[in-house]
C-alpha cells in the first residue's frame, strides 16, 4: 500500500470499535469496577470520624453604653460582626479555651509538634483549622460557633468554653466603676458644652466682621451670573479677532471682500478694456502716437485708483484687527475681575457655611449627651454587653465527615470509568485485534466490500 494511503487513515476509533473492545473484555471490566467499588467502600470505612458542635450567639448592633451615645449604632454592621468573628479566633480568647480544657493533653492538638514555639500556639493554630465562625446570611443578628473534633462530646465543649469566655471578656471590657463612668461622662458633658460656646462665638464673630446673617449669599448667583455672561462676550470676541487676523493676514487683492467691492470689479473691467484698445492701437497707430500715450496715462491713473481701493481694504482690516485686540483685553480684565470677586463671594460663603455646620453638630451632640445624662447615672454600674447567648452547642449524634454517600457516588464513577478505559487502553496499546470493518478502513484505509459470518472451526473426520 502506498504511504500517502497509509497516512490518510482516519484516526481514533469509532463507536463500533469502543462497543466491541469492551464488550470483549466485559468481565475483566466488571472485575476491576467491582474491585474499585470495594476499595472505595473499605476506604470510607476505615476514614476517622469527625463530628461538629455549635452555639449560637445574638449580637445587638446598637451600643447600650450611653457614655458613647444611647442606642447608636456601633459601625457599620458587616465590619462590626467581621470584628467580633476575629476576636473570637484570636490568641486573647483561644489561649484560656486550651487551658481549660487542657487541650495541650490531647494527643491529637499535640501531634507534629517540632518544639518550635510554644506548646500552646501549636495547639491554638490546630484549633483555629477546626473552628468555622460564621455570621448569619442576610443580615442576620446572629453569629454561628462551630467546633469540629473526634468526639462529639469535646466539640460541644470547646464551641461552649470558646463562647463563654469570649462573652465573659466582653462584660469585663465593657464595666467599670459606677464612680469613674459618671465622672468620665461629666467631664464629656463639660467638654461637649464648651464646644458650643466657641462654635457660637465664631459664627457670632464672623457676622459682625463680614456683616453676612446667613450662610447663602443672594448676591452669588447674581455674581456668578455675571461673570459667565462676561466669559462668552469674551469668547464671541477671541472669535472675531481670529477671524480678523485672518482677514489682515490675506493678500487684499484676492480677498473676499475686495472681490465682492462694485468699484474694484469696475475699476478692473475698464484696466482690462483699455489695455486691449491699447494693443489695437498700439498695432495701427504706433507706439508714440498721443492717443496712445494718452490712453497709457488712462490706464496707469487707473490702476492707482485700484491700488488705492486695495489699500483701504487693507488698512480697514487692520483697524478692526485692532478694535478686536483692545477689546479683547478689557475684556479679559474684566472676567479676572469679576471672576476674583466671585471667588471672593464663594470663600466667604463657604467660611460662613462651615462655622454654622461646627456650631449645629456641636449642639447637636451636646443635646444627645444631656439626654442620656439620667440614664448613665441609672446604668452606669450594670455590666453592659452587646453579646448573648441564643443557644448552646450540643453533642452531635452524627459525624459531620466524612461524607459517605458523597464519597461512595465518587468512587462509583470512578469504578466505572476506570473499567471501561482500561479494556481500550489494553487493547490500544498491548493487544490491539481486528473485529469489525471500521478496524480495516480507519485502521488502514482499506475499503472493506464483504463481510462473511464467523467461520466454526473444521472438526477432525470421523
Amino acid at each position: 500500500m502506498p504511504m500517502l494511503e497509509q497516512e490518510s487513515a482516519n484516526a481514533g476509533l469509532s463507536l463500533m470499535q469502543i462497543w466491541l473492545i469492551c464488550r470483549a473484555y466485559r468481565k475483566h471490566a466488571s472485575i476491576i469496577a467491582v474491585a474499585i467499588i470495594l476499595l472505595t467502600a473499605v476506604g470510607i470505612k476505615l476514614l476517622p470520624k469527625s463530628f461538629t458542635a455549635t452555639a449560637t450567639l445574638m449580637v445587638n448592633y446598637e451600643m447600650n453604653d450611653p457614655l458613647s451615645g444611647a442606642q447608636q449604632p456601633l459601625m457599620p454592621v458587616y465590619a462590626y460582626m467581621s470584628t467580633e468573628v476575629q476576636l473570637m479566633q484570636s490568641a486573647e480568647v483561644l489561649l484560656p479555651v486550651i487551658d481549660q480544657l487542657h487541650l495541650t493533653q490531647d494527643s491529637y492538638y499535640t501531634s507534629g509538634y517540632s518544639g518550635k514555639g510554644t506548646l500552646a500556639d501549636w495547639v491554638k493554630e490546630k484549633l483555629v483549622k477546626d473552628l468555622d465562625i460564621e455570621v448569619g446570611a442576610g443580615g442576620s443578628q446572629l453569629i454561628f460557633v462551630a467546633a469540629t473534633a473526634r468526639d462529639p462530646g469535646l466539640a460541644a465543649q470547646i464551641a461552649n468554653t470558646l463562647v463563654e469566655i469570649y462573652l465573659n471578656q466582653e462584660r469585663q471590657r465593657l464595666s467599670g466603676p459606677a464612680s469613674d463612668r459618671a465622672k468620665r461622662y461629666s467631664e464629656e458633658l463639660a467638654e461637649l458644652k464648651q464646644k458650643v460656646n466657641v462654635a457660637q462665638d465664631q459664627v457670632t464673630r464672623f457676622r459682625q466682621r463680614t456683616g453676612v446673617t446667613e450662610s447663602s449669599n443672594p448676591n452669588t448667583n447674581v455674581e456668578a451670573d455675571l461673570l459667565a455672561s462676561l466669559e462668552t462676550r469674551l469668547q464671541e470676541v477671541q472669535n472675531a479677532r481670529r477671524a480678523a487676523e485672518v482677514k489682515a493676514a490675506e493678500n487684499q487683492r484676492v480677498a473676499p471682500d475686495a472681490a465682492a467691492s462694485t468699484t474694484i470689479a469696475s475699476l478692473r473691467t475698464q484696466i482690462n478694456t483699455e489695455k486691449a484698445q491699447l494693443a489695437q492701437m498700439r498695432g495701427t497707430l504706433g507706439a508714440k502716437h498721443p492717443k496712445v500715450l494718452e490712453l497709457e496715462n488712462e490706464i496707469t491713473a487707473n490702476q492707482r485708483i485700484l491700488d488705492s481701493e486695495f489699500n483701504n481694504f487693507s488698512e480697514g482690516a487692520s483697524s478692526e484687527l485692532t478694535a478686536d485686540r483692545q477689546l479683547e483685553a478689557k475684556l479679559k480684565a474684566a472676567v479676572e475681575e469679576q471672576r476674583a470677586k466671585v471667588l471672593a463671594n464663594s470663600k466667604l460663603q463657604d467660611e460662613g457655611t462651615k462655622y454654622l455646620l461646627e456650631l449645629e453638630s456641636a449642639q447637636s451632640v451636646y443635646k444627645r449627651a444631656l439626654d442620656g445624662y439620667d440614664q448613665i447615672m441609672f446604668v452606669s454600674g450594670e455590666h453592659l454587653t452587646n453579646m448573648s447567648l441564643a443557644s448552646r452547642a450540643v453533642p452531635p449524634q452524627v459525624p459531620s465527615k466524612p461524607n459517605k454517600v458523597k464519597l461512595m457516588i465518587l468512587g462509583v464513577f470512578l469504578a466505572l470509568i476506570v473499567g471501561l478505559a482500561a479494556p481500550v487502553g489494553y487493547e490500544l496499546l498491548i493487544d490491539r485485534r481486528i473485529r469489525c470493518p471500521d478496524d480495516f478502513e480507519r485502521g488502514f484505509a482499506v475499503p472493506v466490500l464483504m463481510e462473511f459470518e464467523a467461520i466454526p472451526l473444521a472438526r477432525s473426520a470421523a
